[in-house]
């Protein structure tokens, strides 16, 4: 059987869902296939960041995450560290990830702590909605041929020869991506930076044998060594994650054995899975090749200290997505899709290497640390001194979530001046070509986001010029360039974004901004 589409999605998880949406919503034809059944109960991520969940906004399904919450959307995302549960507190960091549910001028949407496979639902439920999305799971991807045209792919459907003629092929299958290696992109860098295990358990009663309180993880630095445990879904399932050396194992009697020795608390422990991971540092060496394109951890994998692959993967899909619907649509140019990897892989190397400096915050606890004496004491005031002071950078992130831009992209307006320095931890926010959109709240409480287009967005200040204006929509019309003119009562464009004028892309980051429309959307739309 021979399928037709616009674009073929291979993996099912965030990142190929998130893609899928983003053309989805612009009309675009896709066919989204995957060779396993998703969900389970092994989650590796479980954080939704502020700017995922600024996407989930876009799509209409950012309350519907939240009602996924396993112990409601408040619950405190408290990152504990302890000797053990059953011990000593060392250092605390509160709302980590600026997951409180609490209005922020910043963005219209907090982080939310949540395993990926309720995300996963969510957004699959989602993308079932959309007319020009199909779905198919037990789907392998096997091999794939290109022309000037488009993608001829190979798959194998329940032991049945499946052929897919496509515009453009994505890879979004993960590590172990079978479109990267039919592209031929080589994974460069350092594998194996760090090695765990990741054990789901059911644990009734964990919760109220300890003195710590509420939180989504607590670090364990104890004389059994390091690992951390939270709990994760309702009906006591939890996490457990010790550090494990290279080729060790575990039998699910050896794990719920762990467990009781790390936490220091003897209760029936159910295992419900247990697997091992590595920590990894690496980049594919290029990113596309004609008309195939990867995204997520296909070319990009990450420490997952911070919290960033998954998100960063996410993001990913929405810049493919939008570039991808305008070459199909006829407005977008030949620099547009070049642009992909200009922008992104500068964004993946910042956040590498901020995963790479937190995995090493943290060394192994020295002996005596859990010691109920005067020594102890001391050296536990001293662990934990170190740690408030080094280990907030990997829950304080808002500066690298938002705060990245794509200057010096083909597709972004140059501006004179040194840009702002970045700090990862604090976000200031800046209308600086490339930069994200500064956020603000209209007097009716909607978010100013929440009137931007969903392709390019022209935002006007009271005094701008009328006939700045008038060309800029004359110019959209000659080039077949949608475009929204938004003139937000109550905020003041020119302070918040430097000038009356502001080009916003349909991924929310400014294109250009002035006050005498120089003709921007030529280049922003990629055609030079």
């Amino acid at each position: 059987m021979t399928i037709d589409v616009d674009v073929l999605v291979v993996g099912a998880g965030p990142v190929g869902l998130a893609t899928a949406i983003e053309l989805g919503h612009r009309g675009i034809k896709v066919l989204l296939v995957e060779q396993n059944e998703r969900g389970g109960v092994a989650p590796r991520a479980k954080t939704t960041n502020v700017r995922t969940r600024t996407h989930l906004r876009r799509w209409g399904i950012a309350d519907k995450l939240a009602a996924e919450a396993p112990f409601c959307v408040d619950y405190p995302n408290n990152m504990v560290f302890v000797t053990s549960l059953a011990g000593y507190e060392l250092a605390r960091f509160g709302n980590a990830f600026n997951a409180a549910p609490v209005r922020s001028d910043l963005y219209p949407e907090h982080a939310q702590w949540i395993p990926q496979y309720a995300l996963e639902k969510v957004m699959l439920a989602h993308a079932r909605t959309l007319p020009g999305v199909e779905i198919r799971f037990g789907t392998t991807f096997q091999s794939g041929r290109q022309s000037d045209t488009g993608v001829e792919s190979d798959l194998l459907e329940g032991g049945a020869a499946l052929r897919v003629r496509s515009r453009y092929l994505v890879g979004a299958d993960g590590a172990r991506s079978t479109v990267r290696e039919l592209i031929g992109a080589k994974m460069e860098g350092r594998r194996g930076l760090s090695r765990s295990y990741n054990i789901i358990f059911r644990a009734p009663g964990l919760a109220d044998e300890h003195q710590h309180g509420p939180a989504a993880i607590y670090w364990q630095l104890g004389r059994h060594g390091l690992s951390a445990i939270g709990p994760m879904d309702r009906d006591d399932v939890w996490f457990f994650m010790p550090r494990l050396a290279e080729g060790q194992t575990l039998s699910h009697d050896e794990a719920a054995a762990l467990i009781a020795t790390h936490t220091g608390i003897d209760l029936p422990y159910e295992v419900l899975s247990a697997d091992s991971w590595s920590a990894n540092e690496l980049i594919a060496d290029r990113y596309s090749d004609g008309h195939i394109f990867l995204a997520g951890d296909a070319c990009h994998l990450h420490p997952p200290t911070g919290g960033y692959g998954m998100n960063m993967g996410v993001g990913d899909g929405v810049d493919l997505g939008w570039k991808i619907a305008a070459m199909l649509k006829g407005w977008g140019g030949n620099e547009l899709l070049e642009s992909y990897e200009i922008e992104r892989r500068p964004v993946h190397r910042k956040v590498i290497e901020e995963a790479v400096v937190n995995l090493g915050a943290v060394g192994m606890p020295p002996a005596g640390i859990s010691a109920n004496t005067a020594d102890g004491a001391r050296l536990r005031q001293a662990i934990g001194a170190q740690i408030q002071a080094t280990k907030g950078r990997e829950f304080h992130t808002l500066g690298t979530v938002l705060g990245l831009s794509y200057e010096g992209s083909p597709l972004i307006a140059r501006e004179d001046g040194e840009a702002p320095p970045h700090d990862g931890a604090v976000y200031k926010p800046t209308a600086r070509a490339g930069s994200l959109a500064p956020h603000a709240w209209l007097r009716d409480g909607r978010s100013l986001y929440d009137l931007f287009g969903s392709d390019f967005t022209l935002l006007v200040a009271a005094n701008a010029g009328a006939g700045e204006v008038a060309q800029a929509e004359a110019d959209a019309t000659r080039l077949g360039i949608p475009l929204s003119v938004v003139r937000p009562v109550g905020i003041d464009v020119a302070a918040l974004y430097g000038a009356p004028l502001a080009l916003v892309r349909p991924d929310q980051h400014v294109a250009w901004r002035g006050s005498s429309w120089n003709h921007p959307l030529t280049r922003a739309a990629g055609r030079g």
